[in-house]
């Protein structure tokens, strides 16, 4: 008598979905956890001083010339500036406190589920890119910047600084080809400039927020944010961003780094992945230097208008609503395990062992 055949294996979308996160759970259980049961203070000093250090190393420049911003290595040493926070991950993650992955611990991977991560990405992109536009809208309501979208001053201005640089060679230029031209670069900018924003977001919010996610989400966004706020004053205190050269603009710059950074590590630990926090990061930094085109040619010119861009306090205002929307909806405290959604994270800490490994349950 002939036994009765297998059966045949359960290949439905759904079925295979189990047995990815059944594997996800597995490498998750293997390694170490990613936020650890205790803050590793040694690996965060290590951190902080490697950053702020070599963030200071690399612009001494600016300031042992006397030429400042105005130093014709200016754009460049600010990049390498960005770098620093990487170079710090490096050390503690390679010789002070080793993850089991470096990869998962920094939210490199996994990238699944890659619909969460997409989405995630995608909003950080339209929220990031969007902010710095509304922020200059709120501030006109304001009275503290003037923006010209009718006669495009601030365009116009930009136009003759190009002619007056091209001499005899200008060629002339419609200003709302400009227009057209910076809303198109958009996304290839972005794309750009979140190569650079990689060297701060690999540490800020891949290495630094993780670690000290044991303090709380709350604690930990905020901390982070300090840090990072005041990493910036190498070139802060040399007039950049708000053209003060006091405590003004960096305690200025922690308040936009605070806020900016809440809703950033939001990401970053609601999608267990550190790549749309980059393209935040990259988003940013592009939108608020391309409107500014779209301010009053004259609106800039004292200085006095940066306060009503997104670095100011319009800026600080939607950040500030935006942060509150995520602690009302309690969409703050949303955080799934590496490569799993929030569904399957609640079966992977349904064991004891499990979840006394994390400082506290950051699923709902």
């Amino acid at each position: 008598m002939n036994a009765a055949p297998p059966p045949a294996p359960d290949l439905s979308p759904a079925s295979r979905r189990l047995a990815a996160a059944d594997r996800q759970r597995a490498k998750n259980a293997a390694a170490a956890p990613i936020i650890p049961t205790r803050v590793p203070w040694l690996a965060v000093g290590v951190f902080v001083v490697i950053a702020f250090v070599g963030a200071w190393l690399v612009a001494l420049p600016l300031w042992t010339t006397g030429e400042g911003l105005a130093h014709p290595l200016f754009g460049l040493l600010a990049l390498a500036m960005m770098f620093t926070p990487a170079l710090a991950t490096l050390v503690v993650v390679l010789w002070v406190r080793r993850p089991a992955s470096i990869p998962r611990s920094l939210g490199l991977s996994p990238i699944r589920p890659a619909g969460r991560t997409w989405l995630f990405i995608g909003l950080a992109f339209a929220f990031f890119t969007a902010l710095p536009f509304l922020a200059m809208l709120l501030g006109h309501a304001m009275g503290i910047i003037r923006v010209d979208l009718v006669g495009l001053s601030g365009v116009q201005a930009v136009i003759d600084g190009l002619n007056e640089a091209a001499g005899a060679e200008a060629v002339p230029i419609d200003a709302s080809v400009v227009v057209v031209m910076t809303l198109v670069s958009l996304p290839f900018l972005t794309a750009l400039n979140s190569v650079a924003a990689f060297g701060e977001e690999i540490g800020w919010r891949g290495w630094l927020l993780p670690a000290l996610r044991p303090l709380g989400t709350v604690w930990a966004l905020l901390a982070s944010g300090v840090i990072w706020g005041l990493w910036h004053a190498p070139l802060i205190l040399l007039g950049y961003n708000y053209q003060r050269t006091d405590l003004l603009g960096v305690l200025a710059m922690v308040a936009f780094c605070v806020l900016t950074g809440v809703v950033i590590g939001w990401m970053r630990l609601r999608s267990a992945s550190v790549w749309p926090a980059v393209i935040a990061h990259g988003a940013i930094n592009t939108a608020t230097t391309q409107f500014l085109i779209f301010a009053d040619a004259d609106s800039l010119a004292d200085g006095a208008g940066i306060w009503g861009s997104v670095l100011g306090w319009p800026g600080w205002i939607l950040l500030a609503a935006t942060v509150l929307v995520l602690v009302v909806t309690r969409q703050l405290w949303k955080q799934p395990a590496p490569g799993l959604t929030l569904a399957e994270s609640r079966v992977a800490l349904s064991s004891p062992v499990e979840e006394a490994r994390r400082p506290e349950s950051p699923v709902e």
